[in-house]
């Protein structure tokens, strides 16, 4: 438990209610750009039990922009794809896309209190800027024209605290949300699931697991993730007739847990850890910037937890809304920037509540005609390869922002599939004997991405960044196979996933999103496109 006596400080640029993974990532990467926040987090420690454990490639990386990945790739369990049993039977064996040349697996199992701690150790590399406090909670709240008023309870003492802006990331019974009277809207399914941790050794592969109808546990389907610390989660569908509070005492749960590692020749010594119930929510707010108040995370959707969508899209949240809020209070953009916020996310949201609700449908019918659809699948699947893929949940992946209002026309349509408003493909690179992957340029400023440059375009280029050099986080150029001092494409990849001819470029954003693409752009039409970000770039330049 930890304590603190500290008077809050009476106006910060940032307040951030809810000091879990998001709040604590986007505190972090806010302190890697240069503004303070003060997170208020109203438990006095990190998450406890079983919570979020897969974490996508894509958090991977966000987490990677303040150097919160180490410890994850240290600690965390890697892997790549998946088996689902239909009875005692397999009827699917997936792969998630993925090559040696990664510079992240496709997901890692971890705790959230370990995501948790690495984002909280990552703010403390700026204690100048980021600040945590614990046991301190949003009272209420008073907005206006230039910011919030927001009262604050903070070991039993109300204080008050300014903020410029304030992100709620306070979860899914958002106190932030509630006091601006708004709702999340959608719909929430009625299967429930018990969620289970228990401590055993093992050698299984990490792998993600799923029995539909198992022996051990007939007419119910079960999960289960290898996760550090030699701890398994088990998350088995309980009846709809089943009592949730008789559901989750011990001598329920334990029996069926044990039939089931029985079933599948899990023999050592096992003790449960942690027990709760869950169902599934497809929910969210029409808009996630009200005013000068932000919604983040589990505050502002709620998604379920099949395909891991959950915490990856909070994470994706931050690293969205992170950029674009230090270049609002760096006076580098107009807060019309914070628009492109909400618009972004609500869509990426909706598109996972899509993807959400297949699974949930699939995973926990929600009446008689999703069972036997589900039922005949299965049984079609013991005899038709085709078929199986039906069985895969798809996993969390990086949204396109289609209808982005920053997305420019495509000026290079032909390149590949990296178009505005896409995320970069990632690729390694070699500079010089040095490795380096295309994404660790990401999370600073925007980058110039420029393939095989004359000598009278590299001088642009170079000219064009060197316009950006007084600005926070300048711009960042990237010439490929242009001779010394440039990236050599050593494994091909970049031009396999970008397909740029010489003179081809791309401008993408600090968050690693494609802003444009031409081919054998006018060094004006860069300078246009990057006007909005870089106030000082003189357009009328040679």
């Amino acid at each position: 438990m930890r304590r603190q006596h500290m008077a809050l400080p009476s106006h910060v640029p940032v307040l951030i209610a809810g000091g879990g993974p998001v709040g604590l990532m986007l505190a972090a990467l806010l302190a890697e750009y240069g503004i303070a926040s003060l997170t208020l987090e109203a438990d006095d420690d990190y998450c406890s039990g079983s919570r979020a454990i897969c974490i996508s490639r894509r958090s991977q990386e966000i987490m990677g922009w303040a150097g919160a990945d180490r410890p994850l790739m240290a600690t965390g369990l890697a892997w790549t794809g998946g088996r689902s049993y239909y009875r005692d039977r397999e009827v699917l064996h997936f792969e998630m896309p993925h090559d040696p040349l990664q510079r992240y697996a496709p997901m890692v199992n971890i705790q959230q209190y370990s995501v948790e701690e690495y984002a909280h150790q990552a703010m403390q590399r700026h204690p100048e800027l980021a600040s945590l406090r614990w046991s301190t909670r949003v009272a209420g709240l008073r907005t206006d024209a230039d910011g919030v008023t927001v009262e604050v309870d903070a070991e039993g003492q109300r204080q008050t605290v300014r903020a410029d802006w304030l992100i709620a990331c306070d979860g899914g019974r958002s106190t932030v949300r509630e006091a601006m009277g708004l709702k999340l809207e959608g719909m929430q399914y009625e299967g429930r699931y018990v969620i289970v941790d228990i401590e055993q050794e093992s050698q299984r592969p990490v792998e993600r697991l799923a029995w539909f109808d198992p022996p051990s546990n007939p007419g119910s389907t079960l999960l289960m993730h290898r996760q550090p610390g030699n701890v398994w989660r088990v998350d088995y569908q309980i009846r709809d007739d089943e009592d949730p509070e008789e559901a989750v005492k011990p001598e329920n749960v334990l029996p069926r847990v044990q039939s089931h590692l029985d079933m599948i020749g899990e023999t050592a010594p096992w003790k449960p850890l942690w027990i709760s119930i869950y169902n599934a929510k497809c929910l969210t707010l029409d808009s996630y910037r009200h005013g000068r108040v932000l919604f983040a995370g589990d505050a502002g959707h709620l998604v379920p937890i099949f395909g891991v969508r959950g915490l990856n899209s909070g994470l994706d949240d931050a690293g969205n809304l992170a950029w674009k809020l230090a270049w609002v209070l760096k006076g580098q953009a107009p807060d019309g920037l914070l628009d492109s916020y909400s618009v972004e996310r609500v869509h990426a949201t909706r598109q996972n509540l899509a993807y959400g609700a297949k699974s949930t449908e699939f995973m926990a019918p929600p009446d008689y005609g999703f069972r036997l659809m589900r039922e005949a699948a299965l049984r079609l699947s013991l005899v038709d390869d085709s078929v199986r893929s039906l069985i895969n949940p798809r996993q969390s992946a990086p949204i396109s922002y289609d209808t982005s209002p920053l997305n420019l026309e495509d000026r290079a349509p032909r390149a590949g599939a990296a178009a505005p408003g896409q995320p970069a493909p990632e690729a390694l690179l070699h500079d010089g004997e040095t490795p380096r992957h295309l994404s660790e340029y990401f999370g600073a400023g925007f980058v110039a991405l420029a393939f095989s440059p004359d000598a009278a375009q590299a001088a642009e280029l170079d000219a064009l960044g060197a316009s950006t050099q007084r600005a926070p986080h300048p711009l960042r150029v990237l010439r490929v196979d242009a001779g010394e001092g440039g990236l050599r494409d050593t494994h091909g990849q970049l031009r396999q996933r970008f397909g740029g001819d010489a003179g081809t470029v791309y401008l993408m954003r600090p968050d690693g999103y494609v802003l444009g693409r031409w081919t054998t752009p006018a060094a004006s039409a860069l300078r246009a496109a990057l006007k909005p970000y870089y106030p000082s770039i003189d357009l009328n330049a040679h």
